[in-house]
């Protein structure tokens, strides 16, 4: 695959759709409700058709010049609105993905800090933060700065306590972290960038969605979003539980005046004025009509049925997963994201690799970190409870060892 070349002869649409048809037949089926990444399965027809027409419509817009594509002008401006009042912002921007809108916050603090002279600015955040920040320290020449969490798998404020500096242009608090489903402690990791007149952005890429609907259903949330103090920036992906489809996230801000340091503007160009508040050029129509129509469509009352959802799924999951013996559920998981392994403290000795292995067998797809099984439960897992735990109670007993023992999240494609 890939050794091909560029093709000297085309090919007809039928022999072409009908070879992709049968190609497809490998890929993962996440409507099956037996994947738990990469895909949010909202499990509701109605708003995936009209998620399919909406992207046709606007598939060959582009939102490079929004004046001259006003549909998606004001469609742009309605999401943002609509997502400063969720979450209570000054200001906010669209991405395609929470890698850029990590990217952007961390440029964003980074100016700052050089603004207040620091040469070397530095980030600090807990090692369960995403790797989206570590790759825009790289990208951006800016330190980053793990730190080690508590045993309950959150930040630990004492650590950043002892680890911030003046040259620390950021601090960053998940919500919640994607390996153990946690949110850190926002409020007294806030509270320090504060003291040392530093920024804090908080990672909300996964729950940001989610979180103010559980909230609302009568969940224990801790403050996480700009109801705290010193909370100076936010990253909240539609395309997660927002439900649109890829790509499509927000970067929030406290106030408009620090949003002004991600704009890029440059007038010394023949071609004209060219401006922009991400760092795309070129921004397809399809995300953000697709985002506008699904919480245009669902508004709360939608996302509050499809929370009630996933809050079933997630104890259901839980559940059965506590109920056997020799596994247990890694830390206290505040979210419908949690990862479980193998109980130290069981006198039953399970092989979690060879629970892995054994659920593939059965056709789901479970995916393997370094402690353990990881679950990302969406509206459809709802359906397959009993039937996801009657499976894993068998693979348990199963026994055995692990065949494969591989933690892959993403990959790389070269060329």
């Amino acid at each position: 695959m890939g050794d091909e070349g560029f093709p000297q002869h085309g090919t007809a649409p039928e022999s072409l759709l009908g070879a992709l048809r049968e190609e497809r037949r490998g890929d993962l089926d996440w409507r099956s409700g037996r994947a738990f990444s990469l895909v949010y399965n909202v499990d509701d027809p109605e708003l995936e058709a009209l998620q399919h027409e909406v992207a046709s419509m606007f598939l060959h817009e582009n939102a490079l010049n929004p004046f001259r594509y006003v549909t998606l002008l004001r469609m742009e401006g309605e999401l943002l609105s609509m997502v400063r009042d969720l979450f209570g912002a000054g200001a906010a921007a669209l991405s395609s993905g929470g890698t850029e809108s990590i990217f952007l916050a961390v440029q964003t603090a980074r100016d700052a800090a050089r603004a207040r002279g620091v040469e070397h600015p530095q980030l600090l955040c807990a090692v369960t933060a995403h790797p989206a920040f570590p790759k825009a320290c790289k990208y951006l020449d800016v330190e980053f700065t793990p730190l080690p969490v508590r045993a309950d798998g959150r930040a630990d404020p004492d650590e950043f306590a002892a680890a911030v500096s003046e040259r620390t242009a950021l601090i960053v608090g998940s919500a919640p972290s994607y390996p153990f489903g946690v949110i850190d402690p926002i409020p007294e990791l806030a509270a320090i960038a504060a003291a040392n007149g530093t920024l804090c952005h908080v990672d909300a890429c996964l729950g940001g969605f989610l979180l103010p609907f559980w909230e609302r259903l009568g969940e224990p949330v801790p403050p996480w979003d700009f109801r705290v103090d010193g909370v100076t920036s936010m990253s909240a992906d539609i395309h997660k539980y927002g439900y649109s489809y890829k790509g499509i996230s927000t970067v929030l801000y406290r106030d408009r005046d620090l949003q002004q340091r991600q704009v890029f503007m440059y007038d010394s160009w023949p071609g004209g004025l060219y401006a922009s508040m991400s760092a795309a050029g070129t921004r397809p129509g399809p995300p953000i009509a697709g985002a506008w129509a699904t919480i245009t469509h669902l508004g709360t009352d939608g996302y509050l049925r499809l929370a009630e959802r996933v809050l079933t799924a997630t104890r259901g999951f839980r559940a059965g997963v506590e109920s056997i013996d020799g596994l247990l559920v890694t830390s206290n998981p505040e979210l419908s994201v949690f990862e479980f392994g193998a109980d130290p403290e069981s006198a039953h000795a399970v092989d979690i690799g060879a629970v892995a292995d054994g659920m593939d067998d059965r056709g789901w797809n479970l995916d393997r970190q370094q402690g353990g099984l990881h679950v990302m439960l969406s509206p459809g897992h709802d359906r397959v409870v009993d039937a996801f735990v009657a499976d894993l109670r068998a693979a348990v007993a199963e026994g055995g060892t692990a065949r494969d023992n591989d933690q892959v999240y993403g990959g790389v494609v070269e060329g």
